[in-house]
């Protein structure tokens, strides 16, 4: 791996730990517990997490870096929260099986020789995307997800906060 792919490597490793430490909850009920009804509760979020990891981000690197060995096949994240009902799944299961979804990732990426970056899969509604893109792109989600996270765990706070947490300082 380049100096590069090993930063990428480097933090989808290091925000396996954070996703550990925020995945941690005292209050099953907080597992299940929405901010609205538009939003996703911490369960949704790791069920989404885990498909992404299987399904999405793997997949689609392995199949850029080896574009005539694997078609491209279409997902539905959004829609995977009905269909694979997330709501009924194991929060605990669901955290431990992410993390070692993220720990198999990381390793193939490792074992990878002189990976070709630039190798691209064609995406139907995004034209082509380099398996370094999609690396990339990889680490970005992760980022949108520990802050929908961190929102998540802040609202809940806020819905069972005694007294005013105003004080903590601006959200």
């Amino acid at each position: 791996m380049t100096t590069d792919s090993n930063f990428l490597l480097h933090e989808l490793s290091a925000n396996a730990k954070v996703f550990e430490g925020l995945f941690e909850i005292n209050e099953t009920r907080q597992a299940h517990w929405k901010p609205s009804e538009d939003k996703w509760c911490l369960l949704e979020i790791a069920c989404h997490l885990v498909d992404e990891e299987i399904f999405d981000f793997r997949t689609r690197v392995k199949t850029a870096l080896n574009p005539e060995k694997f078609d491209f096949v279409p997902i539905v994240p959004v829609g995977w929260v009905k269909s694979k009902n997330y709501l009924s799944q194991n929060y605990e299961q669901q955290t431990r099986t992410w993390l070692e979804e993220r720990q198999q990732s990381i390793e193939w990426l490792q074992s990878l020789k002189s990976p070709n970056w630039e190798s691209c899969l064609v995406h139907p509604e995004l034209g082509e995307m380099s398996a370094w893109q999609l690396l990339e792109n990889w680490v970005a989600h992760d980022y949108i997800h520990l802050r929908q996270i961190i929102r998540t765990k802040r609202a809940y706070l806020d819905h069972i906060a005694k007294k005013d947490i105003s004080y903590a300082g601006n959200w």
